[in-house]
């Protein structure tokens, strides 16, 4: 399984941007088969959940992103999304898709005042 994200980059506040994730080498039943999410990391801090989807299809957001970010997928891409509006400055970091057990490589988002 390999996961390929793609979407950041510099944006003012109050901006949007999408974030996507791609799995690859991943049958159909494994990509609907297991947890999908999106978490972010800054310098010095540990890495937490943005927002995640479990099997039955709950989404689940931190309260930080609520009402701002929403996380959706398409099974027949096998491609996890992150759609990220009114964007903060304090939602600069690398952004992180998770299939599984499997990571992205992580995707910068910073944002300016």
């Amino acid at each position: 399984v390999q996961l390929q994200a793609s979407g950041g980059g510099s944006v003012q506040a109050g901006g949007s941007l999408r974030l996507s994730c791609k799995v690859s080498k991943a049958i159909l039943s494994v990509f609907s088969g297991n947890t999908k999410g999106w978490y972010r990391q800054v310098p010095g801090k540990e890495r937490e959940l943005v927002a995640s989807i479990d099997l039955n299809g709950a989404i689940n957001y931190a309260e930080s992103v609520k009402g701002r970010f929403t996380l959706s997928r398409d099974n027949s891409k096998k491609t996890t999304y992150l759609q990220m509006n009114n964007l903060k400055p304090e939602d600069t970091a690398v952004y992180y898709c998770q299939f599984g057990v499997w990571w992205g490589q992580g995707t910068q988002v910073t944002v300016s005042s």
